[in-house]
């Protein structure tokens, strides 16, 4: 008897509904009150040139409008009543203009992606800056998490996915295509600490997706390793090409180039757990990308302890793997695959032999 595969949520079944939902969710954002929506949609639409195409000319009637507010209250002597950090990078967004921001250009670098995006830029750092010397802490109810009631709004779906019901929210500032954040049971409140339930819900999850969306997979950061929310999440992405870490030439995926991390695959989920199992007890961060029956295991030394060079804006899953974000324009232009290699090698030491 053939095993019937259930359904998945609408929204999921092909590429072209999971980009409909995508992009009338950001129109639905432009519209909603405050500055962080309208930075979340602007930045979504300033990644991809399809979305920019479709939304500048609502962001542009909305962007004049909250400027013409924010000057209002000044020139009256009143507060901005807007979270300090969504006002600073409004207000950077004043000083040259949404027409100056230029949508994000990409450029390889030998085998490397670099991607040269303006608007994270302005993101705040949150922990991503601070020096963390432990792969788990507890969670912190009284800082940013993912069940404040003023983020549902950045809800692209929730529901029941792969077992679990859960969140997929927007990225705020994406650096990968359609990129969203997954975050099983918000309200549980749980630290950003992979189980071995949680990691088998992201294997089965990203096997899931992949049926109808080629090219998902997922990101995550372990705490200390590049994680900036304290709160169990995972980050969703969509794209077809491969991340450099993906690349056939590379001895981890049988080639015989040596990636300058120490990488690790897995093609079998009760393996990989028992290696991050191994990682958990001996206090060492990692980073993790999940594809459709493999993984990418890259044990790393904690974020802060090494001196990185000034054009590296912080490196967790997406660096790992073989992609960078340039903030500085000349940067994008003069760096060199062995700028790269040299980053990656301080991060994830490869073992001696």
């Amino acid at each position: 008897m053939e095993r019937r595969v259930p359904e998945l949520p609408a929204p999921f079944r092909s590429p072209e509904s999971f980009r409909t939902v995508f992009v009338e969710g950001l129109a639905r954002l432009i519209a909603e009150p405050g500055l962080g929506t309208f930075i979340l949609a602007l930045a979504n639409a300033s990644f991809d040139p399809h979305l920019h195409h479709l939304l500048a000319p609502r962001l542009a009637l909305r962007f004049e409008e909250l400027a013409e507010r924010c000057r209002e209250a000044l020139r009256r002597g009143r507060p901005i009543a807007e979270p300090p950090d969504d006002l600073l990078v409004f207000l950077k967004l004043a000083a040259i203009g949404i027409e100056g921001l230029p949508t994000t250009a990409y450029r390889r670098a030998g085998p490397w992606e670099l991607q040269f995006n303006v608007l994270r830029s302005f993101r705040p750092p949150r922990a991503t800056a601070a020096r963390i010397d432990a792969v788990s802490a507890p969670f912190a109810p009284d800082g940013f998490h993912f069940d404040k009631p003023f983020l549902r709004r950045e809800l692209l779906w929730e529901g029941e996915l792969a077992g679990r019901l859960g969140g997929l929210y927007y990225n705020k500032f994406p650096f990968v295509d359609l990129h969203g954040i997954w975050v099983p049971e918000p309200a549980a409140r749980r630290p950003q600490l992979l189980t071995e339930d949680d990691h088998a819900h992201a294997w089965k999850l990203v096997a899931t997706l992949g049926r109808s969306l080629p090219g998902a997979g997922l990101g995550y950061n372990a705490y200390g390793a590049g994680a900036s929310v304290n709160h169990l999440h995972f980050q969703t992405f969509v794209r077809p090409e491969p991340l450099p870490i993906e690349d056939h030439a590379w001895a981890h995926n049988g080639g015989a180039a040596v990636y300058p991390a120490a990488c690790d695959v897995h093609d079998d989920c009760g393996r990989a757990w028992r290696a991050i199992e191994a990682l958990h007890a001996a206090n060492r961060p990692y980073n993790l990308l999940y594809r459709p029956g493999r993984i990418y295991l890259v044990a790393r030394v904690f974020q802060g302890a090494v001196r990185h060079a000034p054009w590296v804006g912080g490196l967790a899953w997406y660096e790992i793997a073989g992609g960078f974000t340039c903030f500085d324009v000349d940067d994008l232009q003069r760096l060199h695959a062995d700028d790269v290699r040299v980053e990656l090698a301080q991060a994830a030491p490869r073992r001696p032999r």
